[in-house]
């Protein structure tokens, strides 16, 4: 269970602690889109949804369909761990009587319990991440008592989701809302089971969205980290993370995920990941094994009033570029430092948040149009994203874990750079993170020829030698002054 920081307390809702078929925001279709009459076309099409009305009865309050609807598919996570134990340790006694003092300790054993919504009647269910993070052994209980062990798919710590899998057929599936829809002032049920009460449902009314509560932002993957909450004042109480935030229809709008408390417990706010975050991040998990996630690569800040009269800006909202990267999707397609980016996917965006939801919807090698406003002037560019690690392209989860312990960027290299140093081919080091590379000593601008003795034909074939290796590699290379070199490291 993570600390409380400040008054935001992570719903770790346990006490101890991308379905198939589910369809993305944006088509893939868009990927092949060049112009930006096309572009802004594909996305007009898409956000141009049909709005849905949501009003109940006027006579009554009655939300007993929506719960008979959910209730069902909302299911009871039990997570075991170990909580230290399976040393050695010596035991005088033992020894006097029985002569083997030494002994390997058996594991402390810990217990904890949140929600879960069962996505498809095949068992793939979503629940929040840390629910089931450094579980040794995950349950499914379902709401007539059946219980599973659960297998996890995949994590994303950065959307703080998970996706499990239990083997079972005709379970039922939670129906899918669509929460770009939801409306403030809108009623909406959590169901799930607080304090291990089965099947616990509460209403309320959505507060407000596209919160930012910083709860994501301060743990380990706090720079991808996609915070856009939907924030309800129904009663959500630990044993709640993972479950369901659904409108008066049944429809699933959001997982449950945080409260905010000073004691731990609910006192007026909950927050839930809206559906349609949750359905990309579920989407990729499946497909991918790994989130893939679209970057502009920029340096931003939000637009107030400070900062408009500091730079003389001509608008009163929007996310000010302070810088763009080397590499970036966005100083390739020629936005500049000091845009106000207003725009994407023909999507107004007023702060961070609202820029950060918006492009969790996306893949690297997306086409998509973003707007800025400059000296006064609405422009329309059309980028290709990338990732963060400047590729246009969706990447296994090997290649994105190893990209993660080099924490460098790569480039491939130059014709004109080879015949300088007579070489056939080579990956480039173009910048460096704390990672392996430099803490074994390499330097930007070190073109790596060789892995383990064996030639590096491109960047694409040097991840695919390093995915291969285990254990300990030794890099061969020159820099561009012609210095041979030789770096070993361990994976």
């Amino acid at each position: 269970m993570k600390k409380a920081i400040g008054f935001i307390i992570a719903a770790a809702f346990g006490g101890g602690i991308a379905f198939i078929g589910l369809k993305g925001y944006i088509d893939q279709e868009i990927a092949e889109l060049k112009t930006v009459e096309e572009l802004r076309s594909a996305h007009r099409t898409d956000n141009n949804v049909q709005q849905v009305n949501y009003a109940l009865p006027s006579e009554a309050v009655d939300f007993r369909q929506a719960a008979e609807k959910t209730v069902n598919a909302v299911v009871h996570v039990k997570t075991t761990y170990e909580l230290d134990g399976g040393y050695y340790t010596f035991d005088p006694i033992r020894h006097f009587f029985f002569g083997d003092g030494l002994y390997q300790k058996p594991p402390r054993m810990g217990a904890g319990a949140g929600s879960g919504v069962i996505m498809s009647d095949d068992g793939y269910i979503v629940t929040n991440n840390h629910v089931i993070d450094g579980a040794t052994g995950i349950e499914i209980v379902t709401n007539d008592n059946r219980a599973f062990k659960a297998e996890v798919i995949g994590q994303d710590p950065s959307t703080d989701l998970a996706l499990l899998k239990v083997d079972a057929q005709d379970l039922p599936k939670i129906d899918l809302g669509n929460s770009d829809q939801v409306s403030i002032g809108e009623w909406v049920l959590a169901v799930g089971n607080p304090f291990n009460l089965k099947s616990t449902v509460t209403a309320g009314i959505v507060s407000a969205k596209g919160r930012d509560i910083n709860i994501l932002a301060n743990g380990p993957n706090g720079n991808s980290a996609v915070e856009s909450f939907i924030q309800t004042d129904a009663a959500v109480n630990p044993g709640n993370s993972g479950g369901a935030l659904v409108n008066a229809k049944g429809e699933l709008v959001g997982i449950n995920a945080a409260i905010k408390s000073n004691t731990g417990s609910y006192t007026g706010y909950s927050f839930a990941i809206p559906v349609n975050i949750v359905s990309k991040v579920v989407e990729d998990l499946l497909e991918y094994g790994a989130v893939q996630r679209g970057y502009l690569g920029v340096r931003i800040l939000n637009v107030d009033q400070a900062l408009a009269d500091q730079e003389g800006l001509k608008v009163r909202e929007g996310v000010f570029v302070a810088n763009t990267m080397d590499m970036g999707a966005a100083k390739d397609a020629g936005i500049r430092k000091g845009d106000v980016l207003v725009k994407i996917a023909e999507r107004p965006i007023k702060n961070i948040t609202e820029l950060t939801e918006q492009l969790s919807r996306f893949r690297p090698g997306d086409n998509i149009l973003v707007t800025v406003n400059r000296s006064g002037e609405q422009i329309d560019i059309p980028l290709t994203l990338r990732n963060q690690f400047g590729d246009a392209q969706v990447a296994a989860k090997e290649t994105l874990d190893m990209h993660e312990k080099l924490n460098a960027l790569f480039e491939e290299v130059d014709q004109e750079t080879k015949e300088k140093l007579a070489i056939d081919a080579g990956v480039q080091v173009k910048e460096l993170g704390p990672g392996k590379l430099r803490n074994a000593g390499i330097s930007p601008s070190f073109i790596i020829t060789k892995v383990d003795q064996e030639p590096v034909k491109n960047k694409e074939h040097f991840f695919e030698l390093l995915n291969e290796k285990s254990g300990g590699i030794l890099l061969e290379g020159v820099y561009p002054n012609g210095k041979r070199a030789y770096y070993g490291f361990g994976l």
